[in-house]
This record gives structure tokens, sequence and C-alpha cells, in this order.
């Protein structure tokens, strides 16, 4: 007689044929957030735990007391400690806008009337205080949105230089001077003509035109269920944004030091003598030492060789092209992008700080 009765399963070979569940996206999200932000957070405790530890070794070893070491350490420092609460400041509110404020919020601009938008965009940067990294992201998502391509990068451009963060920074770093008022106010006029003009020179550019394609050109949000995922968000951007700004400062206070001490300063005071060279040299310093706009002005302020002209130059051309936002415009804009605002922005910069030298060198 056959057996017709099912072979029954063991439990252990049961529970092993079982696929074991996949974690969810949201969950997945969650996972790839907490271990960026502490990974971040990681990388910046080594980094102040080297610089700390270069810095005693040289206090107990005496070296410090060279002179050229010892001004070196100096000015480095003094710039460090002026420079990195705005810094953090930066990153803070940086962070806030990039998972608090809904798009939506940008895209009101584009119902202003078009020849309303450059100068609204330009005004606009008072209210977003993202430094020009996290300015370029915001431009291309306004002209992905329908806002006209010149009023994307009028914002992109005088976001930088017209928040209110870089302003009191600009106040700190040149108060008590007799410069305070034309270093504030200058900055912030001539970052916004020089934006606005920018801004006209691409706008006869289509969004097909401006924007680099990409295989998915969508914004895909992760769904946000409960405001400790929120606030770990936050905590990752202000932790990314705090190291990526930082890192560019210590390298930019660290240069800034070393020209400060190494280059004779006949050199340095002959190069400010000249009345268009000082206006180009510091374009160039600006661009080859990429700083963050918030601590900029701690370092212009340290090169008091140069006139206001100059160093008004060197706050205003820096946010707005620099080498590491060369890389970045190469990423998110079309072929010819960087080298339209290069020039736009240098030749607008280079014209109105020659006639800031002739009314206040």
């Amino acid at each position: 007689m056959t057996d017709t009765t099912a072979p029954t399963s063991s439990p252990s070979s049961s529970a092993a044929s079982t696929p074991s569940p996949r974690p969810s996206r949201h969950e997945h999200g969650k996972a790839n957030i907490r271990a960026r932000a502490e990974a971040t957070w990681r990388t910046l405790l080594g980094i102040v735990f080297v610089v700390l530890a270069v810095a005693i070794l040289a206090r107990v070893s005496g070296i410090d007391a060279t002179p050229w070491l010892a001004n070196l350490l100096i000015v480095f420092n003094s710039l460090l400690i002026e420079a990195l609460p705005f810094v953090l400041i930066g990153a803070a509110v940086s962070a806030a806008i990039e998972v608090y404020v809904p798009a939506s919020t940008f895209e009101k601009l584009g119902r202003l009337p078009k020849a309303a938008q450059l100068p609204a965009a330009g005004l606009a940067g008072m209210a977003f205080p993202v430094c020009e990294c996290g300015s370029v992201p915001v431009a291309r998502r306004l002209a992905s949105k329908g806002l006209s391509t010149g009023a994307a990068i009028t914002f992109m451009l005088a976001a930088p230089v017209l928040n209110p963060i870089v302003l009191i920074s600009t106040y700190v770093a040149y108060r008590g001077r007799d410069t305070l008022l034309p270093m504030v106010l200058g900055r912030a006029g001539l970052g916004f003509i020089v934006a606005v003009t920018t801004g006209w020179v691409v706008s006869s550019l289509s969004k097909g035109q401006l924007l680099r394609a990409r295989p998915a050109d969508v914004v895909i949000e992760d769904h946000v269920d409960a405001d400790d995922s929120r606030w770990r968000q936050y905590i990752a951007h202000l932790a990314g944004d705090f190291l990526f700004m930082g890192r560019f400062l210590i390298l930019g206070a660290f240069l800034a030091a070393a020209v400060q001490t190494f280059v004779p300063q006949s050199i340095l005071s002959g190069v400010a003598s000249l009345p268009i060279l000082s206006l180009v040299a510091m374009m160039a310093l600006a661009f080859l030492l990429s700083l963050c706009s918030e601590s900029d002005a701690f370092v212009a302020a340290s090169f008091v060789q140069f006139g206001v002209a100059s160093q008004l130059a060197f706050l205003v051309f820096g946010p707005m092209m620099d080498m590491k936002l060369g890389a970045i415009y190469t990423g998110t804009f079309n072929k010819g992008f960087s080298r339209t605002v290069a020039i736009s922005v240098g030749a607008t910069t280079l014209v109105g700080c020659m006639w800031i030298q002739v009314f206040f060198g």
C-alpha cells in the first residue's frame, strides 16, 4: 500500500528556505544618514586632534620660539579662531534650509514679472544664508522648476555674498578700521551688481542649454515619518557642510599665513601699489584659496598692504568663481558655462573695483 502522506518539512529547513526580510527604503536611508554623520564627526574630531597635537608638540619642543614659525602660528591661529564660529553658523543655517525649507519657497520668484526676477533673485540671497557650494544645487532646482535661467544664476551668485552671516562676518573682520563701512557696503553693493549682470548675460539660455543632462534628473525625496529622522538629517548635513567648509578654511588660513610670513613685505607692498595688478592679484588669490564666504573676510583683512578695492575684489570674486566652484559648475551646467561666468564675473568685478579704487584706494 502506497503512503500518500506529504512529507513534513522540519522547522530548521523551513526557516532556512524563508528569505530574511530586506530593510525598507526608509530604514536604509536612516542607516545611511546615521553612518554619514558618524563618519563625518569622526573625521572632524581627527582633524581637531591632529591640529592640537601639532600645537602642543611645537610648544613643548620650543620650536614655536623661532620667529618665522611664531609669526606663522599667530596669523594662522588668529584666522581660525575668528572665522570658525561663522563657518559653524553658516553650516547650521545651510543645513536647516536643506532639511526644513520646502522647495516651493524658492518657486515664488517665478511668479514675478521677468524684468523683476533678476534683482528680486539677487535680493533673495539676503534671506537664504547658503554658502557658494550650497547655492549651486538650489539654482539648478530653481531653473528646473521653471524659473528663468538668469534669475536662477543671479540667486546662485548673490546668495554667498549678500547673506546676513557673510555680511556680519565682514563687519567683524573689519571692525575698528576706517574702512569698515566701505568694505561691508561695497561688498554687498558690488556683489549685487556682479550677480545681476552675470544673470543678464546668461538669461538668453534656455533650461536645456544651461543645465547638464542627467540620467535621472528627478528629485527623489526620502519619506520622513518621525522628527528624530529629520533631526538626524539635519545633523548629517551640518557635519558634512562644516567639515567641507572647514577644511578649505584651514588650508586658506595656512596659505594666507605662509604668504604673510615668507613673502617679503616689499614684494607685497610693490604689488599692492599697482592700480590694476593689485586687483588682479587678489582675484587670483581668491580663486586659488577657494575659501567659503563665511570666513574669507578674515583672510582678506589680513592683507593690510592692499587697499579697499583690492580686498573687495577678493571678497566679491572668490565666492562666485574659485577652484572648487569651477569643478561644481562643470558637473552641474553645460560646457562653456564656467568660462562665461568667469569672464562676466571677472570683468564686472574688475571694472567695479577700478571705480572704487579711484575713490577709496
